[in-house]
């Protein structure tokens, strides 16, 4: 092969990949626990958009603001801890220079209350989300720094599994290099770092198998041990030697399914009756659009 070739299917190569695992990011992010319930409606002329909140802080009431066009327009919270069947408390929005306000309060650390919000005028009213309510969830403060850290080594570690599994389909020329690259960063970022995030967030290192049922949890563990093997298949890969490049296409195939899993959709949860945290697994459309 002549070094064109070589630079230009290098080039390709890393187009694809990064295109590929930006998509799933930016799937991830959307189908988290934290992404907002957008909308976009009309109520008797007047359009209303806006987002809801769906991730608090253990410390302080979770605050609903909705920017409106028109001082007539209405609105009312109706909210329970999630999951009970408590009755549900409805609370009118407050006014305040051109946005309705409402105040979700703040739970234990894992804690969840289930909301819906009614808007209302001129006799016409809609409600925020249209069927199933809204979920949110309270956590506590994870610093920055390990926050930031633990998101960039897990953007990388699909970064590197997607060149690792690429790379072995169309040549196999780096793969014990990148597969080093993406077993090391998801277990950086998942396995070491995701125990400490969840730590601060909902007080347990571990609620995955054999403790408990947390998908995400599992899922990341069964990825980086899939890595592991591939990696070690890979020991003595080099330009003439492909030693396990079919065990790095599968290994990033199972990344693409656990990346593609919507995070957090069987996480931590506070059970009110019993004071500790269970996994409930919550409706996917809850889950993926609010």
């Amino acid at each position: 092969m002549t070094k064109g070739f070589l630079l230009k299917r290098l080039i390709f190569l890393w187009i694809f990949t990064i295109l590929i695992s930006f998509s799933f990011m930016i799937y991830q992010k959307m189908s988290g626990p934290t992404y907002p319930v957008r909308f976009n409606e009309e109520i008797a002329g007047e359009k209303i958009k806006g987002k809801l909140a769906r991730s608090g802080d253990i410390h302080e009431d979770l605050e609903l603001a909705v920017t409106v066009p028109n001082d007539d327009i209405s609105a009312t919270l109706s909210w329970r801890r999630y999951p009970t069947q408590d009755e549900w408390t409805r609370t009118p929005f407050i006014l305040d220079e051109g946005q309705l306000k409402a105040y979700l309060p703040k739970q234990g650390m894992a804690g969840k209350v289930e909301y819906s919000v009614e808007f209302a005028h001129k006799g016409e009213t809609f409600t925020i989300p249209a069927t199933e309510a809204a979920v949110a969830r309270f956590k506590g403060t994870v610093p920055a720094l390990i926050l930031v850290v633990h998101v960039i080594c897990m953007i990388m570690g699909m970064l590197f599994s997607n060149a690792a599994g690429f790379d072995a389909l169309t040549g196999a020329t780096h793969l014990k290099t990148l597969s080093r690259f993406a077993f090391g960063f998801l277990m950086l970022g998942g396995m070491m770092l995701g125990p400490v995030v969840q730590k601060y967030a909902f007080d347990a290192y571990w609620t995955g198998w054999p403790f408990g049922s947390d998908w995400t949890d599992n899922k990341l563990a069964i990825g980086a041990l899939v890595w592991l093997i591939a990696m070690l298949r890979t020991w003595k890969s080099d330009s003439d030697n492909k030693s396990g490049r079919w065990e790095v296409v599968f290994a990033m195939i199972v990344i693409f399914v656990v990346y593609g899993i919507p995070h957090s959709i069987h996480g931590s949860t506070l059970d009110y009756e019993t004071g500790e945290h269970i996994q409930v697994m919550l409706n996917t459309v809850q889950s993926v659009l609010g």
